[in-house]
This record gives structure tokens, sequence and C-alpha cells, in this order.
């Protein structure tokens, strides 16, 4: 029998969703630093001691953000990657997914540009590695148990290949909207190249 939930109950998800999404509006706008608390109640329609009682604080307020956001971008390049029967293919359709999700203006600005400024750098990079490290190295895997690369290439390729999709989200964060498809075909590019240099011939 599916769980009925109160009307408190619903109302508290509400006003966590509410406070969620006006903190993404205005952080995208105005950037961490330049968004107060009472900024982000105001638009969300509630008072300053309700977003106490959702999150400790303000970076807690965004690192709860950042979170929702890395977990629904991952999951669906995850889902791109696992919907290719070729890993190879597979690795290029999640890449696609997520060149994509780094040209949206909130994901872009928040993950990119404001997260290292919000929750700073040692734990901006912990929750990277926690998403996007993690599904690289599974892709890795998938490849070199496919046969696809080669086996033992050690820490060093899904490390340079993370800081790619570093280099590439934070370029696609900055980029003007009319220049984003543009760019992100010159993003794609290297990452191709870089699997075709990799790619077991027979």
């Amino acid at each position: 029998m599916p769980e009925v939930k109160s009307r408190r109950g619903e109302y508290t998800e509400a006003t966590r969703r509410a406070l969620l999404d006006a903190a993404a509006d205005l952080f995208t706008e105005r950037g961490f630093a330049r968004t107060s608390l009472d900024d982000v109640a105001a638009v969300a329609r509630v008072t300053k001691g309700a977003i106490y009682h959702h999150f400790s604080s303000k970076p807690g307020l965004f690192e709860a953000l950042f979170e929702e956001l890395e977990r629904t971008e991952n999951g669906a390049a995850r889902a791109a990657f696992e919907a290719e029967e070729d890993p190879t293919v597979g690795a290029l359709a999640a890449l696609d997914q997520f060149l994509l999700a780094c040209s949206e203006p909130v994901y872009g600005a928040l993950v990119f540009r404001e997260a290292p400024l919000a929750l700073g750098w040692d734990a901006w990079r912990l929750c990277e590695e926690k998403y996007s490290y993690a599904l690289l190295s599974d892709m890795l895997d998938a490849m070199t148990a496919a046969g696809r690369i080669p086996a033992h290439r050690g820490e060093a390729l899904t490390s340079i290949a993370f800081g790619m999709l570093g280099a590439a989200g934070q370029l696609l964060a900055r980029t003007r909207a009319e220049d984003r498809e543009r760019v992100r075909g010159e993003c794609r590019a290297p990452f191709v190249a870089l699997l075709a240099g990799l790619a077991i011939t027979e």
C-alpha cells in the first residue's frame, strides 16, 4: 500500500523545494557571494527561519542544491551510457549528455562557476569525484572489460580524462548562449581523439 503523506509532510516538502528552486535562480543570476538568505526567503515566500529548519547555513543550502544537480545530471549521463551495448558508444553518449548539461545556465553556473567558491576547492573536488569521477571510472572499466582499451591503464588516464571534463565544464559555463553549440563540438573533439588513440585494433 503506498505511503500517504500527511498535510504537514507535504507542506514541509513543498517548502524545501521552493527554497531550492529560489536558491538555484538567485545563485545563478547573482552568484553565491551576492545572494543572501533573506533574498532566498523572499523569493521562496517563506520566513528566514524556514530556511534554517531545512538547511544549517547558506553553504549548507548550496551544498544540498549542488548534490541534487549532480545526482540528476550524472544519473542522466549514466543512463545514456548504459543504454548503449557498445561501451565506447555509450561513453560518447554520456559525454554528450554531460556537455549539454554544462551548457544549461543553472548546472553550468552552479557546478563549475559558483561551487568552488561556495564549498571551497577541496570540498568541491571531493563532490565531483563522488559523481563524475566515479562514472568515468566505471565507463573506462567497461571499455577495458570489452577489450576496447588496454588493461592496466593505471590511475593517470582516469585523472587526466576527469581533468578534461572539468575544463570543458568550466569553458561551457562561461560561454555565451549563442556560442555553446559550437563550443560543445570543440569540447567533444579531444575526447573522441583520446578514445581513438587508446582503441585496441585487431
